[in-house]
């Protein structure tokens, strides 16, 4: 029987906080092709595909695709072995309704869990004013963290782990659907419990990460006014 990793060369795929969180992202982001070996990984941020190339030792150019929603960067690249390690743990083509646990090490999970919040989750902040016509002191910070995904399984897997390893708690909420499309399953926290997540997601300076995201939390934290914005 022939190896399906005979024509390349075995990569390191042992559990990191840098392969954990490219998980993340792929597990968002990506797309395994029915080929069994292609995977692709499509952003609007240049910054995620490039970290995705270093993490993932991908040597393949970087291209632009465009849809009705406008143009985002693009890397397709072909690795049997990696394809193979993805399927393992969890991973499928076509997974966006389908998915359901990915095989993250405990240790590992903040990682991953960053991933996805710069994949597909959001991070939200604004002045409240709603208030202020009552007081004018009554005016708030707000902050909200939010994780995305079309498959329930999925996101009731994520939201599970998320208590069990984190120790906060959010809610479930599935968005109203819209003709012709599927629902969304959102986990929603809250300024206190965000504040706690984000602390533990942004760990280390040294960790890959979107740094716009990174870079509202750290505004909040430090009483720059935020400026409505949904990411």
């Amino acid at each position: 029987m022939v190896s399906r990793y005979k024509s390349k060369r075995l990569v390191s795929l042992s559990w990191s906080p840098n392969l954990a969180y490219a998980v993340g992202l792929i597990t968002t982001d990506g797309c395994l092709s029915s080929d069994k070996r292609h995977i692709t990984f499509t952003s609007n941020d240049l910054e995620q595909i490039r970290n995705i190339k270093l993490i993932m030792k991908i040597n393949d150019k970087i291209g632009i695709t465009s849809n009705e929603r406008g143009e985002s960067f693009r890397i397709t690249f072909s690795n049997v072995q990696i394809y193979d390690w993805l399927i393992g743990i969890g991973l499928m083509p076509h997974k966006s309704l389908i998915m359901k646990e990915i095989a993250i090490p405990d240790e590992y999970f903040v990682d991953f869990l960053r991933g996805h919040l710069d994949g597909d989750g959001s991070i939200t902040t604004y002045i409240d004013h709603y208030n202020s016509i009552k007081n004018p002191t009554y005016v708030y910070k707000r902050i909200f963290v939010r994780f995305i995904s079309a498959s329930e399984k999925h996101i009731l897997w994520l939201h599970g782990k998320i208590k069990k390893i984190l120790g906060v708690h959010g809610a479930v909420h599935k968005s109203k659907v819209m003709s012709g499309k599927n629902p969304m399953y959102i986990i929603k926290f809250a300024k206190k419990e965000s504040l706690i997540l984000l602390s533990k997601i942004y760990y280390s300076d040294t960790i890959p990460c979107l740094s716009r995201k990174k870079i509202k939390y750290e505004n909040f934290i430090n009483n720059i006014e935020p400026k409505t914005c949904y990411d």
